[in-house]
């Protein structure tokens, strides 16, 4: 089972195909709805051994960096890179 863990916003490492999936105004209403609602689901990091990479959840972050948080609740996976 998978433990939640808290990561520095700051950390997290966003590979750049990712970023190209951005949408800004989605990122805008998830973090309308985090403000009401909290985070429902932590996103998804992995770790190469320097720093926390992004695996799932970028418009969720997005929202948090939105919000001015600090860090932000992560599921720690193994996953292959992209």
């Amino acid at each position: 089972m998978l433990r939640i863990t808290k990561v520095p916003v700051e950390d997290i490492y966003v590979p750049t195909a990712r970023k190209k999936t951005l949408h800004p105004e989605t990122v805008r209403i998830l973090a309308e709805d985090i403000l009401e609602n909290g985070m429902n689901t932590p996103i998804q990091v992995r770790h190469d051994g320097k720093r926390h990479v992004l695996v799932e959840g970028l418009h969720r972050l997005e929202a948090a960096k939105w919000l001015g948080e600090t860090e932000i609740e992560a599921y720690l996976v193994q996953a292959k890179r992209h």
